[in-house]
């Protein structure tokens, strides 16, 4: 007999063996121990302008991603100009002192890669990705847009004619609504409480604000390069550094101030959209940030409320009543400070009883402790979901960058998983009742105020505001 005819009469045995075993369908099947994460080989060092590097050595894929983060988000954009943060990211590789913009993307496209920028609250990030043959290419131009970008007039009046489109396009979206009303709600006057650019301050960008940010806040010693993946020799790496990296004059950008939000308290806000036919319901309060010792109790509560087809809003608001077709929540962490908010979608009909359970099941976590199967089953969740997002070179760096802009240990990654491990039932419920009770929520709600109004009503005062 061949050997493959051996190997296949072999199967087929194996086969006949596991189909005899009798399986208990009325149980799901047992998850497998999840080990702790590994971080790959890790080596740092800073330049003598203070630029900091951190390079890991992944040599999985001959790919290679890189990472130039600042702190310079939103946060920082001057009251009178939100959205200038945001601006300047697009703007980053839309030409520069050596290219224009459609030489910077040819040579992007002619290494196989992507180069791009985006801001956050926090950050302001300029990455790319590219086959490991070319890292000097690719950190050669992600050099030059974070160095000498120089916001060319007419990018920057395409750049605002259409930003002030995509903005009308997101304003009539109701999660944009919601989640802009419910940023002002929670962190107030605080440079948190704004999320975007409004037409006003789009039409005032020029070049001039937008280097000025640029000078002030893309600096070396306000900057982490992180390299990932199958490198070059560590000295010829370091030298392919220097020599883009090592002439940026040292400058020290302004320090960030402590942001402290306002305390929390019960409100009720209904922004008017007439004629809509359902009402988006946003429960949300100020949470602990991932630097606090209650993060990680309250990100199981979080889980254990509205993560997943299991998790309590789903099951209950979806499953059992048949008020929308998603429940779920949403846990936004910065570096000082954090919400978390229940979101949920619902016939204008049922707005009463579908707010009524809502705020139900989120004061319900404190309520009485956890089940010990839900917990474990939330947990088991929660370590499978962190480890698959580290399978991928973007995973392991989005995650390295977040430690490094919301001032995380350096053990973050492989110490998470044992973290979620030992959160117990006790400190889900604490954290949980510390902050979690919609007696001092803020509650926002997207609909037609002629419908739902008089229901909103029942459960407190309710300030109606027109959609802008």
């Amino acid at each position: 007999m061949s050997s493959i005819l051996r190997f296949l009469a072999f199967a087929a045995a194996m086969a006949a063996c596991v189909a005899a075993q009798p399986v208990d369908r009325t149980k799901p099947p047992r998850t497998p121990p999840i080990p702790p994460y590994k971080l790959p080989p890790v080596s740092e060092t800073t330049l003598r302008n203070g630029l900091k590097i951190v390079l890991v050595e992944d040599a999985r894929y001959p790919l290679v991603t890189a990472r130039l983060n600042f702190m310079a988000g939103s946060r920082f954009d001057p009251t009178e100009l939100p959205g200038l943060a945001e601006a300047v990211a697009s703007l980053l590789t839309e030409g520069t002192a050596s290219r224009t913009a459609r030489q910077f993307s040819e040579e992007v496209d002619a290494i196989g890669g992507s180069v791009g920028a985006a801001a956050g609250p926090d950050a302001l990030t300029v990455a790319g990705n590219a086959l490991s043959e070319n890292t000097g290419k690719l950190l050669d131009l992600m050099a030059d847009a974070a160095l000498h970008a120089e916001f060319p007039a007419g990018e920057v009046d395409l750049y605002k004619r259409n930003r002030a489109e995509s903005l009308k396009a997101e304003r009539a979206d109701p999660a944009f609504l919601a989640e802009e009303k419910r940023l002002r709600l929670i962190y107030g006057t605080t440079p948190y409480g704004h999320m975007t650019a409004t037409l006003g301050s789009i039409a005032k960008l020029d070049a001039a604000k937008l280097a000025a940010y640029r000078d002030a806040r893309l600096t070396p010693e306000n900057a982490t390069l992180t390299v990932l993946g199958r490198l070059p020799a560590h000295g010829e790496l370091m030298k392919v550094i220097t020599d883009r990296f090592a002439g940026w004059e040292r400058r020290a950008a302004p320090a960030p101030g402590k942001i402290a939000p306002p305390p929390p308290r019960r409100q009720i806000v209904l922004v008017d959209r007439p004629g809509s036919v359902q009402a988006d319901i946003h429960v949300a309060r100020l949470a602990p940030p991932r630097n606090s010792p209650d993060f990680f109790p309250m990100l199981v509560a979080s889980d254990i409320l509205g993560a997943g087809a299991a998790s309590r809003l789903f099951r209950d608001v979806r499953e059992r009543d048949g008020y929308a077709y998603d429940a779920h929540t949403e846990y936004a962490t910065q570096r000082d400070a954090a919400m978390l908010t229940a979101v949920t979608q619902v016939r204008n009909e049922v707005i009463e009883p579908a707010l009524r359970e809502v705020l139900a099941e989120v004061d319900g976590v404190f309520a009485k402790p956890i089940p010990p199967a839900e917990l474990t089953h939330v947990k088991d969740y929660m370590c499978g979901m962190y480890v698959l997002r580290l399978e991928t070179q973007e995973g392991i760096a989005a995650q390295l960058d977040m430690i490094q802009t919301l001032g995380l240990p350096k053990d973050y990654l492989e110490t998470y998983t044992s973290k979620v491990r030992s959160v117990t039932a006790m400190q889900v419920q604490a954290a949980a009742r510390r902050y979690l009770s919609t007696g001092l929520a803020s509650i926002v709600v997207i609909g037609d105020a002629s419908k739902i109004a008089e229901p909103l009503k029942k459960f407190g005062p309710v300030r109606v505001e027109a959609e802008k």
